[in-house]
């Protein structure tokens, strides 16, 4: 399925901005910051991950919608997609 980046901007910012945190997050371990605030905000990472990582699924879910109320074969089956899903999980 082609992914259409205009569509996806909200997933692309959170990428870019858990990019960020990533690398902060690297900079604190290898300074030997706090335990907590390093896994403080590597739980923040991983929420930003999975929250874009559910936008594409279901940007996905909608263009598959959208091509079958065209009458169209969608560019991805049910089962595709459920086990896109479940990879998130």
């Amino acid at each position: 399925m082609e992914m259409d980046a205009k569509v996806l901007s909200d997933a692309v910012t959170r990428l870019k901005r858990a990019h960020g945190q990533l690398g902060a997050v690297i900079g604190m371990i290898e300074n030997g910051d706090d335990c907590e605030r390093v896994l403080t905000q590597l739980a923040a990472v991983s929420r930003a991950l999975d929250k874009a990582g559910f936008k594409i699924i279901s940007t996905g879910m909608r263009q598959c919608q959208a091509a079958r109320e065209r009458g169209e074969q969608p560019p991805l089956t049910e089962e595709q997609l459920e086990k896109l899903f479940m990879a998130l999980s």
